[in-house]
């Protein structure tokens, strides 16, 4: 199953083409002087967006104008480039980056506006997902989601483990000690997990891989063994119960961590957030973190692009430029807590100071080495068709008792029944 770059780009044109015709002028949203920007909450530091709105850095006579959109933000995003009027002229993208591919030339190549002279201040491998299959630079890198290992010390303490990080990670540095370890753990604290569903232990070994579903030419992988691994290893947490069966979307996504079921889980830096800050402040200073068993991961991450419909690009340039430096990441990751793809970053005190909830840890120090050395992979167009039927089958191996091997294998029928629909393969 394989397309060629060549072919690739092809079906690329085809689909801009069809997905991007309609009525209307060529025109951006905002007034002469104002650059509309266009992202989701939780995107970009409210101070620093502030100060673009009084005046764009280093062009005095331009202002940022920026909308947060709550629902449905990529569906906004891709019906007005269709339409092709009141676009913005810059747009946050989230990790779905490749998905845009296809739309390309609907966005300025952003080393024809000097980017290219700024990629030495990034994680290489970062930089490398903005860029399209033809060598076009379509989006900046704003964060990342480096991955660790999260872990409860009272729980580990009661069977008998050295809390130490660089203890725990000696002790689970694969996915094999660490079962064992988990199996400990829960042998001393009945109940205990080490991640809430059968998904999440998928998801989280391929964000560890140095290839994914796809490659660069456009050949199918997703049915190849680095894949039937990972889906293999969520199985065998499963089987040895050690999830705590709380699936995606449920309530109990939550409750597994506000009631301490959820003792260790190898997970992305922005859900120390969302997991335990939020759902269980009573732990605070129980938490430490350390380099996760399988190696160094991301899972997240965004970009920012510029439109061809912007009023100034230069000056648009100017501000994501500005916006995503070393110094300003630095402040973006305490609110709102978005770990930077800039290495400079990681020695700023902002975010080297000790983490009370994580018991005065540094932990921006493991993310800053899971970052370094997650070894990249490339991202297609295709990744989500992929990743969905995959996903499913094992909900079924989780919840309904599936086979399996059946899993995977009606996984694989869907696969390439919806990569042939969409001109893929």
């Amino acid at each position: 199953m394989s397309l060629s770059r060549r072919q690739f780009l092809a079906v690329g044109s085809a689909a801009a083409a069809a997905g991007l015709t309609g009525c209307g002028s060529r025109s951006s949203l905002g007034g002469k002087n104002e650059l509309s920007m266009w992202t989701w909450v939780g995107s970009v530091n409210d101070d620093l967006i502030g100060q673009a709105e009084k005046a764009i850095p280093g062009h005095d006579g331009m202002k940022l104008s920026m909308t947060r959109i709550g629902s449905n933000y990529k569906t906004k995003v891709l019906t007005a480039l269709a339409g092709k009027s009141l676009v913005p002229d810059i747009v946050a993208i989230n990790d779905d980056v490749a998905t845009y591919f296809p739309n390309a030339d609907q966005f300025h190549d952003l080393n024809e506006l000097g980017a290219k002279d700024l990629s030495k201040d990034f994680l290489a491998w970062k930089w490398k997902l903005g860029i399209t299959p033809d060598d076009k630079m379509m989006a900046y890198p704003m964060d990342t989601g480096p991955t660790a290992l999260f872990y409860r010390t009272d729980i580990f303490q009661k069977a008998g483990i050295d809390i130490d990080p660089a203890a725990v990670a000696d002790l689970a540095p694969d996915w094999d000690t660490y079962i064992a370890l988990a199996k400990k753990v829960k042998q001393a604290v009945p109940g205990s997990s080490i991640t809430d569903n059968i998904t999440s232990i998928f998801s989280y070994r391929m964000a560890q891989a140095p290839k994914r579903y796809m490659t660069e030419d456009g050949q199918y992988i997703g049915d190849q063994d680095h894949v039937r691994e990972a889906f293999d290893l969520a199985v065998r947490v499963v089987k040895e119960g050690l999830s705590a069966n709380a699936q995606n979307g449920s309530t109990d996504a939550d409750a597994v961590v506000t009631n301490g079921r959820l003792v260790a889980f190898n997970a992305a830096v922005w859900w120390a957030q969302l997991g335990p800050k939020n759902a269980a402040p009573k732990t605070k200073g129980l938490w430490r973190v350390t380099a996760a068993p399988g190696g160094a991961g991301n899972r997240g991450g965004s970009f920012l692009a510029i439109t061809k419909y912007c009023k100034n690009p230069e000056a648009a340039f100017a501000f994501i430029s500005w916006l995503e430096s070393s110094k300003n990441q630095a402040q973006a990751f305490l609110d709102p807590v978005l770990f930077p793809s800039t290495p400079a970053s990681y020695t700023d005190p902002r975010l080297s100071a000790p983490d009370p909830f994580f018991g005065g840890q540094k932990i921006v120090d493991v993310f800053a080495e899971s970052a370094k050395k997650y070894p990249g992979a490339y991202f297609s167009p295709y990744d989500s068709i992929v990743g969905t039927p995959l996903s499913n089958e094992l909900v079924n191996v989780e919840t309904a008792g599936k086979s399996p091997d059946q899993a995977w294998s009606d996984a694989q029928r869907q696969i390439g029944r919806e990569l042939t629909r969409v001109g893929a393969i």
